[in-house]
């Protein structure tokens, strides 16, 4: 005796392309409408300034080392003519992002304060992080069509575990003397989450939103094959005509993209390491600092 779950799955599918279009509809123009914005401005951000922007980010967050790094960088994709495939990359990479946070924040602090919750949800995460990621385009297509919006909705699905996971965790790591001293000051239960918990959770909950964003990069440019655009356009052109130098060109820029927002976002859950630090700049040694104070 076999058991085909397959058909069950079409069955299912099926089911839902005709009774649920007006919502799938629904859901296609809001995604759409954040993704397609996001992507308007980024495109019509002159170069130089869109480079400027992500410079000075890096020397405000990271270091002057790494700031000239970005740059240096960033030139190298606008002179392999990447600069805008590179915008629509990113594009697709923040409205998924932020997709995943306005959904997996929530659900994350949901089953930090129940346990049922997690017991719930766990399983669910389990299945969206181990489920191959060419899974998705399947019914992302059948439900979306192709372009941007199914690009952005199956990386949604596939990059939005760790955001989960990790505010949870962090919510639950929170000091047992903190809950308790908020509470003996007489926190209602909104208080105690946003002024004790999620301030001490932030360094987990960052953490979660970091992986979530290499996790939609990983997946917009395996997204790319049901027309969502961008750099993974560049990689799959590479990939059809066997041509090793445009598939490494569109790699590099990948790369590149990558350790941008890694090490940003990163630098987000700390107090900020770079403060405009220049290789000339010393700070005050503490002796000499405290017989200035005396």
């Amino acid at each position: 005796m076999t058991f085909d779950l397959g058909d069950g799955v079409d069955a299912v599918v099926n089911y839902i392309l005709d009774n649920f279009a007006p919502l799938l509809d629904a859901v296609a123009a809001g995604i759409g409408t954040v993704t397609n914005g996001i992507q308007a401005s980024l495109l019509a951000m002159p170069m130089l300034v869109g480079l400027a922007i992500l410079v000075l980010l890096s020397l405000w967050r990271v270091g002057f080392g790494f700031a000239v790094f970005t740059g240096l960088s960033l030139w190298l994709v606008e002179h392999m003519g990447l600069w805008s495939a590179m915008m629509e990359t990113l594009s697709l990479v923040l409205a998924s992002t932020l997709v995943a946070g306005v959904i997996g924040l929530p659900l994350g602090i949901a089953m930090a304060r129940s346990d049922r919750v997690a017991a719930v949800v766990r399983p669910v995460l389990d299945l969206m992080q181990t489920m191959p990621a060419f899974v998705y385009l399947i019914p992302a297509a059948m439900f979306f069509g192709l372009g941007a919006v199914p690009g952005t909705i199956a990386t949604v699905i596939f990059s939005m575990p760790p955001v989960v996971r990790l505010t949870n965790l962090g919510i639950r790591q929170v000091h047992a003397e903190f809950v308790e001293a908020g509470n003996a000051f007489g926190c209602t239960a909104s208080q105690l989450l946003f002024k004790v918990q999620l301030p001490n959770a932030m360094p987990s909950i960052m953490a979660g939103i970091n992986q979530t964003i290499m996790l939609s990069l990983s997946m917009v440019v395996i997204a790319s094959m049901i027309g969502a655009g961008g750099l993974g356009n560049t990689v799959l052109t590479g990939i059809q005509r066997l041509d090793v130098g445009t598939g490494f060109e569109g790699g590099i820029a990948v790369v590149i993209l990558a350790v941008i927002l890694d090490r940003i976002t990163q630098s987000l859950g700390k107090e900020r390491a770079g403060v405009w630090r220049l290789p000339f700049r010393r700070t005050a040694r503490p002796e000499a600092a405290s017989t200035a104070t005396a």
